[in-house]
Formats: structure tokens, sequence, C-alpha cells
């Protein structure tokens, strides 16, 4: 019942979200590095530095996980 509740809550703020992103105002600094060839540079960091976190937070749990078996 309570996750019900929290999908309830979230739908209202992401729909608020997507009425805040939906202007028709053009990104100037979007298109000049679109123009440049620069944005798959920041596509390229962006994507290698989530991929670190998510390898150090799976790595992180299996080694928790491994010291929580050794002390039972």
């Amino acid at each position: 019942m309570k996750i019900i509740r929290k999908i309830f809550l979230l739908f209202p703020a992401l729909l608020l979200s997507l009425l805040a992103m939906a202007q028709n105002k053009p990104v100037e600094m979007a298109d000049s590095m679109r123009s440049n060839g620069r944005i798959y540079v920041v596509v390229a960091v962006a994507l290698t530095i989530m991929a670190g976190l998510i390898l150090y937070v799976f790595r992180l749990d299996r080694k928790i996980s491994r010291l929580e078996k050794e002390s039972n």
C-alpha cells in the first residue's frame, strides 16, 4: 500500500518536471557543441563516469556480501 502511495505522489512531480522541460527555447550552448562535435566528448565522459560508479558500487556490494558471509 505504501508503494502505491509513493507512486501516486511521484507521478505529479514527474508531470510537473515534464511541463517545465517542454519549453520551446533553443539552447544555444548545446547547438554550438553539437556543431563542433564536442557533445560526443561530453556524452562519452558522462557515460565513463556512470560506468565507473556502477562498477564501484557492484564491487563494493560483492565485498560487503563476502564479509557478511564470513562473519556468520
